[in-house]
């Protein structure tokens, strides 16, 4: 009888994804392995002066060098060196939204507009993404959407949603804009010089795609928003503790005082301050880290906190996004072990010979599978297009396939990735601040990356039979 139930209890458990830092350190494990059976091979680069560019047709073998086991417990730490400045940004912006909201200054604000909202609540879903849509497709906003994930969060859970809805209207709509791209200087600007086609061409063609990509995410972040609000146990989340919806409470009862206007003013002026020096003096993660601790220390003081009960609540905040900002490290082993093993570009070298042998103008769909692919490996968008378009560029002639058709395949084969890629640093991040485990956003999200994949093959298709140039 005991056995009977044994085998009963076995066939309801339920298959359940490996933890994150399992499925990473499988993914290093194997990009070592890699390193043993694998050719090995580099080519040659050159700097231009603005980038470093391979040299076409310098591919030459060099001698093997298998990463050892010990290799690959090294690897770890030398990833966590290598995204330390990212690491260290994930902790203190942790820090200071622990400040921040240890104030109560965001509850009460939250609060107050949802009082106001009540029954519209969901017109913000559509609203905010295409307002994060609009920087992503012009600037490349990327890095900084991680600095509102807290605020996005709230302002879901508020309404009766979840974190992932949350992270959801921020990070897929600047997603949405990067994967349109049709301003973008750091993807299809970098793309369109290196293919020497007219910067910034193609451009009305982009923008059908772009609305496209737009629409998708927009209905399926306000279907699941829906689902969740109505049934809060269809989370994806609702089994991990500390998830439960703010709006909950009774709102009413949390009144907005002057300490929190003062919180919110000091934010405010932060947040200006950061966008202008991202802009206008090129900040990057260590200036925005910078004015963050001095908007935390601000926080603390004018929200009444004090001096212990900052840096309390700072710790505290750095405590609750330790998982995820370690992650961040993880994925960056993977790249650490195909550098030091010097299969990286034998693993591009093979892959793009592959698509000449697709015939004809479905010869596009291949180069936009070796870019999927290859952003897993090189998840930077100005790193894949330097890495990977003088190579592209010389095949779409080969295959009489237009160049800015070949800067498109790049172009949504970086951008659908980083809705999924665990090497990408500023998915990690995101989700790292938001408390959402890797495999529990893949669950979510990967109805729309095959959506996504749909349309970018669809689009790549028309592009090759319109002559988009």
């Amino acid at each position: 009888m005991g056995q009977q139930e044994k085998q009963i209890n076995n066939k309801k458990r339920k298959w359940e994804l490996p933890h994150t830092y399992a499925l990473l350190s499988f993914m290093i494990v194997l990009a070592a392995l890699s390193t043993y059976f694998l050719s090995v091979g580099t080519f040659e680069r050159i700097d231009d002066g603005e980038r470093t560019v391979l040299v076409e047709g310098s591919y030459q073998t060099v001698e093997s060098n298998p990463i050892s086991p010990f290799e690959i417990l090294q690897a770890i730490p030398l990833g966590m060196e290598d995204s330390a400045q990212i690491i260290f940004y994930i902790f203190l912006i942790g820090g200071t939204f622990g400040v921040i909201t240890k104030t109560g200054a965001i509850d009460a604000a939250v609060y107050g507009l949802v009082n106001r909202l009540k029954n519209n609540g969901a017109l913000l879903l559509p609203v905010i993404m295409i307002a994060f849509s609009i920087p992503g497709a012009t600037i490349g906003l990327s890095e900084e959407v991680i600095i509102f994930v807290p605020i996005g969060i709230a302002v879901a859970k508020a309404l009766g949603y979840d974190s992932i809805t949350g992270m959801s209207m921020l990070n897929l709509g600047a997603v949405c804009g990067f994967v349109g791209g049709m301003l973008n200087p750091f993807t299809v600007g970098v793309a369109q010089t290196i293919a020497e086609v007219p910067l910034f061409s193609g451009l009305g063609f982009r923008l059908i795609v772009y609305v496209l990509f737009l629409l998708t995410a927009i209905t399926l972040v306000m279907r699941y928003a829906a689902k969740v609000k109505k049934d809060p146990s269809a989370s994806y989340l609702a089994d991990l503790p500390q998830q439960d919806t703010i709006a909950a409470t009774n709102t009413e009862q949390i009144p907005f005082t002057r300490k929190h206007a003062f919180v919110l003013i000091s934010v405010i002026i932060g947040f200006a301050l950061n966008m202008y020096g991202i802009f206008k003096w090129e900040w990057y993660l260590t200036e925005m880290t910078g004015t963050f601790l001095a908007i935390g220390l601000i926080a603390g003081i004018v929200g009444g906190l004090r001096i212990n009960g900052t840096f309390e609540a700072f710790t505290n905040g750095m405590k609750d996004v330790a998982y995820g900002a370690l992650i961040v490290g993880f994925a960056r082993a993977i790249l650490v072990v195909m550098e030091q093993g010097q299969v990286l570009d034998t693993i591009v070298y093979q892959v793009s010979e592959l698509i000449s042998k697709i015939p004809g103008s479905f010869a596009v769909i291949g180069m936009f599978l070796v870019q999927l692919i290859i952003n897993f490996f090189i998840p930077s968008g100005s790193g894949q297009a330097a890495t990977t378009m003088p190579i592209m560029t010389p095949l779409a002639d080969l295959l009489d396939i237009q160049r800015q058709v070949a800067v498109l395949a790049y172009q949504y084969g970086d951008g659908v990735m980083s809705t999924i890629n665990p090497t990408n640093g500023v998915l990690m991040a995101c989700l790292a601040l938001a408390g959402i485990p890797y495999t529990r956003w893949v669950k979510y999200i990967w109805k729309l990356v095959v959506a996504w994949i749909i349309i970018a093959i669809l689009g790549l298709l028309a592009a090759v039979w319109f002559g988009i140039s």
